[in-house]
């Protein structure tokens, strides 16, 4: 399977665990964002996977692609600027009571900039799926614009279509972001909707399965992928599935979205919907292991969940 993803990377500034923003003298540097973190998770899968951006071209553009590519990622579609900055996310992750705390410092990055005619719909030959968030498009008029032209240039070359939702409130209203997506959805083929977002943003409320119901009365033509937290995952494709979440410990919470995304399009494509439920549940479980926003599980340990096979030392 190709897949191509299209949205920012920023760079991800988190303190130690046991201290805060405040405190920190401190501060840990990863790569982050979630088309990035789909493609990642994908190219350790064992998939071909394009990841399409924006960077300065500066040590800390170099940086972010680098991490990218250094997992098998295609970052050669990357389109280069002298002008902008990196993208900065601060994530302070907190030990309950203490919640997550997340500071963005990301206006006038260099892909807030994008324009949609620096795109070449080239990097979609040869692909079977683009992946999308709802991320990207609340970031300027610009990306909103890139993201409408990749998903007609997909439609037109018969390529299917990946949505995730991922409304973000601290970029857009959920207004806009209701707007934006029943603008593309009619082109879109798979649809990822948090159950949070489900609610807050196309107004559909009640358990998940009611969510997943009133959904695919709306949008018919859609497979729906509706995810609630520990609940688990439900799906609609015709018919409805449902996978529980999988119980584990809680390294770090953040790219979880992303990874269960990347199962569930292994799965799927392996065999069927209810295995990329499997799958999704079951990355998403790896991921939250893992300090930081990648996955970095690979295809034999996911498989490893997948199949039951139990959990031993590897000496």
């Amino acid at each position: 399977m190709r897949v191509v993803t299209f949205g920012e990377a920023m760079l991800r500034l988190s303190p130690p665990r046991d201290s805060s923003l405040e405190k920190a003298e401190e501060y840990l540097v990863e790569t982050a964002g979630a088309e990035a973190n789909v493609a990642v998770a994908l190219a350790r899968l064992g998939c071909e996977s394009v990841w399409l951006s924006r960077l300065p071209s500066n040590a800390l553009g170099r940086r972010i692609a680098g991490r990218v590519r250094a997992h098998g990622v295609d970052t050669s579609h990357i389109i280069w600027t002298d002008h902008g900055r990196v993208g900065l996310y601060f994530v302070e992750s907190g030990v309950p009571p203490r919640p997550l705390n997340v500071i963005y410092d990301r206006a006038n990055s260099a892909f807030a900039e994008i324009r949609a005619d620096e795109i070449d719909p080239a990097v979609l030959d040869g692909a079977d799926l683009l992946h999308v968030t709802g991320i990207t498009p609340a970031l300027s008029s610009g990306a909103a614009s890139a993201v409408r032209e990749l998903i007609s240039a997909a439609a037109t070359r018969q390529i299917a279509i990946s949505y995730d939702l991922n409304y973000r409130a601290k970029l857009w209203t959920p207004a806009e972001a209701r707007r934006f997506s029943e603008h593309i959805l009619p082109q879109v083929d798979l649809f990822f909707v948090p159950a949070a977002d489900a609610s807050a943003v196309l107004g559909v409320d009640g358990t998940p399965e009611q969510q997943l119901t009133s959904l695919a009365d709306r949008y018919p033509r859609l497979t729906i992928v509706l995810t609630a937290g520990d609940e688990g995952a439900w799906a609609w494709d015709g018919e409805i599935h449902h996978r529980p979440a999988i119980a584990g410990v809680e390294i770090d919470r953040i790219g979880r979205g992303d990874a269960f995304c990347a199962g569930f399009l292994f799965g799927r494509h392996e065999r069927d919907t209810d295995y990329g439920l499997a799958c999704g549940t079951t990355l998403a479980a790896l991921a939250q292991t893992y300090a930081g926003d990648f996955i970095w599980s690979t295809r034999e340990d996911l498989l490893a969940v997948v199949d039951g096979i139990a959990p031993t030392h590897r000496r």
